[in-house]
């Protein structure tokens, strides 16, 4: 018999799930990861059979250690940023 992961442990992995998309240096990328992350976690949320649950658990943490290792090398060989991606604000310093 399984034992069904808790909601918080759910919401926990949703989360780092999001954050290790968003990090990934390529818009493509990143976009398709976070939408990836919302639809599955989508899927799951009604579900209350505890076998289904916990196997989902277990898959997306296994996702999610590929996904940081992923987004490291990602971020590692980043191109050129895209025309649909917004601008980062530019700082200025408050000395001047």
């Amino acid at each position: 018999m399984a034992v069904a992961p808790t909601k918080e442990a759910l919401l926990q992995l949703y989360s780092s799930t999001l954050r290790t998309s968003r990090s990934f240096s390529s818009y493509n990328f990143r976009e398709y990861f976070v939408r990836r992350a919302k639809s599955s976690f989508q899927e799951i949320q009604n579900e209350s059979d505890p076998a289904k649950l916990s196997a989902f658990y277990n898959d997306k943490t296994k996702e999610l250690q590929v996904l940081k290792r992923s987004a490291i090398v990602n971020q590692l060989y980043g191109g050129w940023r895209l025309v649909v991606e917004p601008e980062k604000p530019v700082m200025e310093r408050s000395d001047n």
